[in-house]
This record gives C-alpha cells, sequence and structure tokens, in this order.
C-alpha cells in the first residue's frame, strides 16, 4: 500500500484549483455529456475541485483520495449527490463499478503509475468510459533533470511555508519571459504551448502550478507508448490520446 503523504494534505487545505475550464481542457475530447446522468468516480480527488466541477452533471460522484479526504469533504459538503471516501486508488476495492472512471494530474505522483491505471480500470463497467490526464515524459526535460534533483536535494528539506514563498517568487519570475517574448510566435521555445495557458490562467492557479511540482513527494513522466499500452485494443474502444500543451497526456476510451 501506499504511504500516506502530509504534502498533500497541506497543499489542498491552502490552495485551490480555481479555473475550472482547464478540466475541461484535460479531458477533452469527453464533455460534460459523458458525464450526464451517470455514475462517477474521481481516482484521486483532492480538494474537490474536479468534483464540484462534474457534480452539476452525474446522477452521483465519489471522490477518492489517500491523503486529502477531508478537504475535499469540506469544499463539497454542499453537493448533495457528492461522496468522498478515504483510499489508495492503487489497492483500493470498492466493491462497485462505475459509468465514468477518471484521474486528472495523480496517477503520475503514485507509486506504479500503471498499476494504479490498471487498478481504476477495474473499477469502470463494461461499456463505460475512462479518462486519465498525466505530465509526459517528452518536452518536460526541465522539469526531469533540473526541478525533479532540486527538489531531492533543497526544496523538499524546507518547511512547506517557504516553499511557497519560494513558489511566488518564481511564479513572479515567470510573468516576465512569458509576458514579454513568449507573446511573439516563437513556437521553437521551450514550453511555448504550456506558457500560452499562462495567460489565461489566474495569479492563483499559477502558484498552485508552481508550488505542485515542488510539492510532490514524486513525480513520473509518463511516454507516449505508455499511454498506448494502457488503452490498448485488447481492452478499449473509441481510444483519444493527445498530447496537451506540450507537457502532458490526456487519454481516453470505452471499456470493453
Amino acid at each position: 500500500m501506499q504511504q500516506k503523504q502530509s504534502a498533500w494534505d497541506w497543499q489542498w487545505q491552502r490552495m485551490k484549483n480555481s479555473s475550472e475550464w482547464l478540466f475541461w481542457d484535460w479531458i477533452a475530447p469527453n464533455t460534460k455529456e459523458t458525464f450526464k446522468d451517470k455514475d462517477v468516480l474521481d481516482c484521486g480527488c483532492g480538494g474537490g475541485q474536479h468534483l464540484a466541477a462534474v457534480a452539476p452533471y452525474c446522477r452521483s460522484i465519489l471522490g477518492v483520495d489517500l491523503n486529502a479526504g477531508e478537504s475535499a469533504k469540506a469544499n463539497t459538503a454542499h453537493l448533495k449527490n457528492v461522496t468522498v471516501q478515504e483510499a489508495d486508488i492503487a489497492q483500493m476495492k470498492l466493491g462497485r463499478m462505475f459509468d465514468v472512471v477518471y484521474s486528472i494530474g495523480v496517477l503520475h505522483h503514485t507509486d506504479d503509475p500503471t498499476a494504479s491505471f490498471r487498478n481504476i480500470v477495474d473499477h469502470c463497467k463494461s461499456g463505460g468510459r475512462v479518462i486519465v490526464w498525466v505530465y509526459a515524459q517528452e518536452g518536460n526535460a526541465l522539469n526531469r533533470w533540473l526541478v525533479e534533483p532540486l527538489k531531492s536535494l533543497i526544496v523538499h528539506r524546507l518547511p512547506r511555508s517557504v516553499v511557497r514563498i519560494i513558489a511566488h517568487v518564481l511564479t513572479v519570475l515567470i510573468y516576465i519571459p512569458v509576458y514579454t517574448v513568449y507573446i511573439f510566435p516563437f513556437q521553437f521555445l521551450a514550453y511555448y504551448e504550456y506558457f500560452q495557458n499562462w495567460r489565461k490562467l489566474t495569479y492563483e492557479h499559477n502558484i498552485l502550478n508552481v508550488f505542485d511540482k515542488l510539492n510532490a513527494p514524486q513525480t513520473h513522466f509518463l511516454r507516449f507508448e505508455t499511454l498506448k499500452s494502457w488503452f490498448n485494443d485488447n481492452q478499449f474502444t473509441d481510444v483519444h490520446i493527445s498530447w496537451y500543451r506540450g507537457v502532458s497526456w490526456r487519454g481516453s476510451g470505452t471499456k470493453k
């Protein structure tokens, strides 16, 4: 069983994903219609922001999270069709199946993303939809070879309150190129597509982006071939895998 990680609870008690439109981007080509009158499972619900986005459209939605369940419960207490349960998505056995199972920005933080994916698929009905969004190995050299080593050597030794201050400083510094060099059509620049979103997102959300990358206890960057093996022809139909903003993969398929 995966170990509980206090880093996530600390993060979701203090920070919020404030841009619902980004969730719908991450799950495309799936839409609000995908959830209409369905029983839904959110695998790794964090602070519950995605639960709140989906709840108006589905019949019921269960959010499971190993670390931040209390934050999710507090943030969704007003939504009558939302339930939150503490569970490890890698090994949970919920005893029921769902019409739609999704995991957004979570599988790449688990001990074994492939094992976790297989377990969430086991909770999807035949004919149901499985949807994921994960960090890509392709296009993430800076994060893989600079940010991740610095996290291990320095950042994870610091109090999280200090890491949040660092995230504020870095966010302000990143805004400088985002609103100067990156406003020009220089598509050869690293993270060119990714920074297009920065100008659409709130400052609060961009701080969360930076802090999340510094705070995550572990991160796996996944290749296209991994997504292809997950959504294989033996198990899925109507498969969609696409590269999002040059740094992540969104994948979905209908379970046979």
